[in-house]
């Protein structure tokens, strides 16, 4: 397959990036598509403990199981699997490349010590939301381990490998995958009824990651011995130790969560992973993580026999299976990270409910007669008053001051939810607009909360396809964008624009507002093919509803230039700049942030294509204009000075470059803080200039600013970060220091050979 280097003429392979007994995994690239994927390969003869045909042909199925499998589940905690096929007799899997490491590998990287505790406790809820969702469509994972669970670098977490996966009820490959030999499992992380040989349900995988939430909570499986036999038998007969008594800063909820997950009978567990992530949930906004929240106490640890005692002398003891005989232990993993209610009801209409205007934060209390006494409804005064400072709100966001705006309608909510209770759509209609003026603050993450309570309690008393419930919904996803969070915004994003076609129709504007939010989602994902096409067609529809000069169709323009310039194709991003800004210039005015928004790109555009003599007069105009509306110092108007210094060093005027940069670097400086990613850059563009100049010591002296900046706010192993050392180095080299700038390039090739890991 190496030397193949392309499969089935569309996936190229680029760099092995991880090799096991069943196969390879190569970083590839799409060419039909344009993005970076994962290629999961399985070797034309594996190896086994038989080398016969049945276990080629086990392995094979067991291949094509994890294809079909994965690939009919669509949730942001489970690897996306993109196509499946056989090359030259070779069957390979398709996957998303992910960026992150398994929990093995972040444990080995931390030298055996436990993950930090919210890490751990993160990984636990995101895990049991992915396995609810996974056994709810009939699929039990059943090899659930460290090494199978990526924790990706914006944080996300995800299942992957479902080689072994039961589907459904087909129990037919159980039987061919054990009788040849294969153990279902790797033995620290097995369950008791897997153990036995007895069928296995959902409550299987969530014992295993009782096992897996152990180890990194703890450093140790719950069983941590080397002989297979014992460890079976441990996980058979023994309690296991409970994890505080390893490490007491563990909370108590998730000790007591993890000893229920290691019940040895399935109907002691949790119900389900739903049922899990709730007691998670609560556990960490203190509230009960039981039924009841009465929890027995804990079990004491017994050490694990050597040989397996009988535990009620009055029944047979459960033999251990064949197969058991012959197991190695497996991979454990060694050591941390370095640094349900039922379904909604139909959508409720304003009923009585709300008519009624009376609190439904708690039951009226009876009369002295035994009545119940009903609160007089809120003076109508007091409604329009409210309803007036909530659109004065609404009408200072729309000034841009945010802030003023927030105070407004918290104020506001706090009000409503007094007089007309928290779920009413007038209280919820304040706390939505409190979540948009935390997005525009820069306070996401208080946002995004806000944004989900709000949902939640609309999909509660609305319905899922309300507009309202709807509209929530997708500022969630905007939000998650926001975080960097781009997987959980675009299955949030799609799941909107669902609800929007089944509610409103394809041609709703708030349809074509979802499907424009999608598409931008998709750029920020590093898919510009599918961002374009999807942008290009939501263009068109935009016209045709709207007109080609309307504001919302200029922005979805505007977005197709963006993936064109992603895409390598600057003629026709500048084309549609140029376009969109003459639009925007006759329709909005030409000092509008939009219309001057779309000149910026332009002259981007120019650049890119060799043309800094038209860039340069571009950005000179648009400093002017800049600095006539929002002043020197607003960051547009720097923005606009940092383009124009780039375009003075490529016509190679350094000098000048040079005192560009170094006065846009100290404004942004003062105004931004000298970590603001717009600041490191102007630092950054310092260090070029001097460079350029042959000044190499300041240069030197520059780029390590730029690490340092860089190093705060990203961390030490970003990639930008590493880039700036790279350019440190090359500063050393041209001053002569060989023997430093070489070390610095050994450890910079060693540090990027070292997280060249495998997505699996």
């Amino acid at each position: 397959m190496a030397d193949t280097r392309l499969i089935q003429s569309r996936y190229r392979l680029l760099e092995l990036i991880g090799r096991g007994g069943m196969g390879e995994v190569w970083r590839a690239r799409d060419e039909s598509l344009g993005r970076l994927v994962a290629v999961k390969c399985l070797k034309p003869k594996p190896m086994g403990p038989q080398h016969d045909q049945a276990f080629t042909r086990v392995l094979r199925e067991r291949f094509r199981r994890e294809a079909r499998v994965a690939a009919s589940l669509q949730h942001r905690g489970v690897t996306v699997v993109h196509d499946f096929g056989e090359h030259e007799g070779v069957l390979y899997l398709v996957m998303e490349l992910l960026d992150g490491h398994n929990l093995s590998q972040l444990l080995e990287g931390n030298q055996q010590r436990p993950l930090p505790v919210d890490h751990v406790v993160d990984i636990a809820e995101q895990v049991a939301d992915a396995l609810g969702y996974t056994h709810r469509q009939g699929i039990v994972h059943r090899d659930l381990k460290p090494a199978n669970i990526m924790r990706l670098s914006d944080g996300t977490v995800k299942i992957c490998d479902f080689g072994i996966a039961r589907l459904g009820r087909d129990i037919g490959v159980t039987s061919r995958l054990t009788t040849t030999g294969i153990a279902m499992g790797t033995p620290h992380y097995m369950s008791p009824e897997q153990i036995g040989g007895k069928e296995v349900d959902h409550r299987s995988d969530l014992y295993s990651l009782g096992c897996v939430l152990y180890e990194i909570a703890t450093g140790v499986p719950p069983f941590d011995l080397e002989d297979p036999w014992s460890i079976l038998v441990g996980h058979r007969d023994t309690q296991p130790e409970p994890p505080r008594t390893h490490r007491a800063e563990l909370p108590g909820f998730f000790d007591r969560v993890v000893l229920d997950l290691l019940a040895k009978a399935p109907d002691e567990r949790p119900a389900d992973a739903s049922d899990l992530r709730r007691r998670i949930l609560l556990g960490r906004t203190g509230g009960q993580t039981g039924p009841g929240a009465v929890h027995p106490p804990t079990v004491p640890y017994q050490a694990a026999p050597t040989t397996a005692p009988h535990q009620d002398p009055h029944r047979a003891e459960p033999e251990l299976p064949p197969w058991a005989r012959d197991m190695t232990p497996g991979h454990k993993a060694t050591g941390s990270l370095s640094r349900e209610a039922g379904p909604p009801g139909p959508a409720a209409g304003l009923t009585s409910r709300w008519t009624t205007a009376t609190s439904t934060a708690a039951t009226p209390p009876p009369g002295t007669d035994g009545s119940t006494r009903v609160p007089p409804a809120p003076a109508p005064e007091l409604l329009a008053a409210l309803a007036g400072r909530h659109s004065s709100g609404i009408d200072l966001g729309r000034l841009g001051r945010w802030e003023e705006a927030g105070e407004v309608h918290r104020a506001v909510a706090a009000q409503r939810e007094s007089v007309l209770g928290p779920d009413h759509p007038d209280t919820l209609a304040s706390r939505y607009e409190i979540g948009f003026t935390l997005s525009r603050t820069g306070r996401a993450a208080d946002a995004l909360r806000e944004f989900g309570q709000v949902a939640a309690a609309r999909e509660r008393t609305l319905g899922p396809d309300d507009p309202q419930t709807l509209a929530a919904r997708q500022e969630t996803a905007y939000v998650l964008g926001q975080l960097g969070r781009y997987f959980e915004a675009h299955q949030v994003y799609a799941a909107v624009l669902a609800g929007r076609e089944r509610s409103m129709g394809p041609d709703h504007p708030d349809t074509l507002h979802c499907r424009h939010n999608l598409a931008f989602n998709l750029s920020r994902l590093g898919r510009p093919e599918e961002s374009w096409q999807l942008a290009r067609q939501v263009a068109e529809d935009r016209a045709r509803l709207l007109g080609a000069t309307h504001p919302d169709t200029l922005a979805t323009r505007y977005e197709v230039a963006y993936t064109l310039g992603r895409l390598g194709r600057w003629a026709e991003a500048l084309e549609t700049y140029q376009d969109v800004a003459r639009s925007r210039a006759a329709t909005l005015g030409p000092d509008h942030p939009d219309t001057l928004a779309a000149r910026y790109e332009a002259g981007i555009g120019l650049g890119r294509l060799g043309r800094s003599a038209e860039a340069l007069e571009l950005y000179r105009a648009l400093v002017a204009d800049r600095t006539r509306v929002g002043g020197p110092s607003d960051a547009e108007t720097l923005r606009a000075r940092h383009g124009l210094g780039v375009n003075l060093g490529r016509m190679g005027r350094w000098e000048e470059a040079l005192a560009e940069a170094r006065e846009v670097c100290a404004l942004r400086g003062s105004t931004l803080g000298p970590d603001h990613p717009d600041t490191v850059i102007s630092c950054r563009e310092v260090a070029v200039a001097l460079g350029w100049l042959g000044r190499w010591s300041d240069a030197l002296t520059a780029y390590r600013q730029v690490t340092e900046a860089r190093g705060r706010a990203l961390g030490p192993d970003h990639p930008e970060t590493l880039a700036a050392r790279s350019d440190e180095a090359h500063c050393l080299d041209r001053l002569g220091r060989k023997d430093e700038a070489a070390e610095l390039y050994r450890t910079l090739a060693a540090h990027r050979a070292q997280n060249a890991l495998p997505p699996h």
